[in-house]
């Protein structure tokens, strides 16, 4: 079973290049999903990839990074016919929550000069 990459892009990136970039790189136009919001033209759309091997996920990233793509999912033994949007942003909803974000800095003071512990309440 092959493998499923998908990017996510901002609705700068030309995705008509990006699909004749695909096909020019050896993958099939059966091999590939552009999931397109037809309601709103200024939003981010998203790319799904069958990939089999290493070199076809080394390729499809680097066509991605091409046209400045904000993130890339994989997700493994999925085929082509099950990367539907609705399970696609499923999985990546799920992705999303369960990773663990960067926390701000936290600034820890050792102690001062005012109370200290032999204040008595």
């Amino acid at each position: 079973m092959s493998n499923i990459l998908a990017g996510q892009f901002d609705h700068h990136s030309d995705y008509k290049k990006l699909e004749n970039d695909l096909e020019n790189s050896g993958f099939q136009n059966s091999d590939y999903i552009i999931y397109l919001n037809s309601e709103n033209h200024s939003s981010q759309y998203l790319v799904s990839i069958a990939v089999k091997n290493n070199s076809e996920i080394d390729t499809a990233r680097s066509i991605f990074t091409q046209y400045s793509v904000l993130r890339t999912y994989l997700f493994e033994n999925m085929s082509i016919d099950q990367a539907n949007y609705d399970t696609i942003k499923k999985y990546i909803d799920a992705r999303n929550r369960a990773e663990i974000h960067n926390s701000p800095d936290i600034k820890i003071r050792t102690s001062s000069d005012g109370m200290n512990s032999e204040v008595k309440f």
